[in-house]
């Protein structure tokens, strides 16, 4: 690694705890603040240390016009920030800083998500990001979508139920207990579906040699691409997502051996074999220790935090090289892979 200041690095990483329901406002802060102090404390800065601000969010989420700019109260009025915004998961705010950081405008930068998915219904609120013409009209919510998906894939021969139930159950799990449980949308049974989560996530990237000064051993971006696919549900094969496999074509050049971790941002099972095998990832990588979003599926947060606990791997000396995946749209439409590694 050289010291050239356009080398990017993840220095810290800090996320609310998963819970179910939360009693604060919609507009984060309350979740948001104590990730700043843990990210101030952690790396021994305090918010004039941090050049640019990006965060991501959604307005139909939060049931209110620009939340994001009440969000800032999380950060504070003095001094003034250099701010911006996506309305998507927070993944793609990072993207935004990168660029920034790239373009030499700025050195640091603090990138930050936050989503209260138990404000309302959000399997149905969903349904507002689907084509407002043809799709919405008929309120299909996430699990019906999602349901089409695995049905699709199931009918192809492409898995099986058991190779659903496999995900959910991990290394450890009763692959048996799981496929005797009830249907909540046909084919898709609870442990099929990511939990209702409110949290939040932030993550702080710096440049060259104060990346250095800020970490130990700071988790290296060498790579980072987004591709899309259709938004046309009938226009595309639900079984494969070719906009991941370009995305990560770009950033690894094929070359997929030495990932010592994935983190993917599968909202499904099935959607996690998609993604496993639209990437090409290797038997002896592992597939997200952290748990997933099958764990715990922050809104607006979960993507970013899978680049968060991929550069956590590093940092914590476990990893040398990962790959971290975010996604946002129904069905996968659209898709965000980085890779980050421990350099010398």
């Amino acid at each position: 690694m050289t010291d050239n200041a356009t080398d990017i690095a993840v220095v810290g990483f800090a996320h609310a705890p998963h819970v179910p329901e939360t009693f604060g406002t919609t507009n984060g802060v309350e979740m948001l603040v104590p990730c700043f102090q843990q990210l101030y404390t952690d790396l021994g800065i305090t918010k004039s240390d941090i050049d640019f601000w990006c965060s991501g969010s959604s307005d139909y989420l939060a049931g209110r016009a620009f939340s994001f700019i009440s969000a800032v109260d999380a950060i504070g009025a003095v001094p003034p920030i250099n701010e911006s915004h996506v309305e998507m998961d927070a993944a793609w705010a990072l993207y935004e800083a990168f660029v920034k950081l790239k373009s030499g405008q700025a050195r640091t930068a603090l990138v930050y998500g936050f989503g209260k998915s138990s404000a309302g219904t959000l399997r149905q609120v969903l349904t507002m990001q689907l084509d407002p013409y043809l799709v919405t009209p008929l309120w299909p919510d996430a699990l019906s979508i999602a349901g089409l998906q695995a049905r699709a894939g199931l009918d192809a021969g492409r898995w099986t139920e058991r190779d659903m139930a496999a995900v959910a159950a991990g290394d450890s799990g009763d692959v048996e207990s799981l496929l005797a449980t009830p249907y909540v949308a046909d084919p898709l049974r609870a442990h099929d579906c990511a939990p209702i989560t409110d949290g939040a996530a932030a993550v702080v990237l710096a440049v060259g040699d104060r990346a250095r000064e800020l970490c130990e051993r700071p988790a290296w971006i060498t790579g980072m691409a987004h591709r899309i696919d259709t938004p046309v549900l009938g226009a595309r094969d639900l079984t494969v997502s070719p906009s991941t496999s370009a995305a990560a074509q770009s950033v690894t050049g094929g070359d997929l051996s030495g990932f010592d971790v994935a983190e993917l941002h599968a909202q499904f099972s099935h959607q996690q074999l998609i993604l496993t095998e639209a990437i090409g990832l290797k038997p002896e990588t592992r597939v997200n220790p952290s748990g997933g979003a099958l764990a715990a599926n922050p809104m607006f947060a979960a993507g970013l935090e899978r680049i968060g606990f991929a550069a956590e791997a590093i940092m914590a000396g476990t990893a040398n090289r990962a790959l971290a995946h975010a996604t946002s749209g129904p069905a996968l439409q659209q898709n965000l892979v980085t890779v980050l590694e421990a350099l010398a």
